[in-house]
């Protein structure tokens, strides 16, 4: 899988971010597209690949304390299954530990939120609903080693 990260809500790589996101989130969950494209401008945008076919996505939030907040973090469902989220976030990771973040952070759907806890991430506070939608903050501590 190639991935392609950017900044710029006028390239390629966005574009093909937000088609994914889309699929996922607007289309297949009923997320308001209003509430999917909040925030858009900032994050880090990154985008994987197969055979040149966008397949997975995730945004990446700097925050006040240093800290990447990782976001809309999707992928088509005919590639489901096949480990690309897991690849997309340790290539996140390897980006944050190389810029010394001290920890990542995520809203997790909770039906999602096995996937997180095999990737390192440990649940953090209450339930909150996020697009009517139940999630859990989930951190990964990155100092440990």
């Amino acid at each position: 899988m190639e991935i392609k990260t950017s900044y710029d809500l006028n390239s390629q790589i966005y574009q093909d971010a937000l088609q994914i996101r889309k699929e996922v989130f607007v289309q297949e969950q009923g997320v308001d597209m209003a509430l999917e494209i909040e925030g858009e401008q900032g994050p880090r945008h990154y985008t994987g690949y197969v055979n040149g076919q966008a397949v997975v996505t995730a945004r990446v939030k700097v925050e006040a304390d240093g800290a990447w907040h990782l976001q809309r973090v999707a992928t088509k469902k005919a590639y489901r299954g096949q480990g690309l989220a897991k690849k997309l976030l340790l290539a996140i990771e390897t980006d944050a530990r190389a810029s010394q973040v001290p920890y990542l952070t995520l809203g997790a759907q909770d039906q999602a939120q096995e996937f997180y806890l095999k990737l390192g991430y440990h649940v953090v506070g209450e339930v909150f609903l996020d697009a009517d939608i139940p999630h859990h903050r989930m951190d990964k501590d990155l100092q440990l080693g």
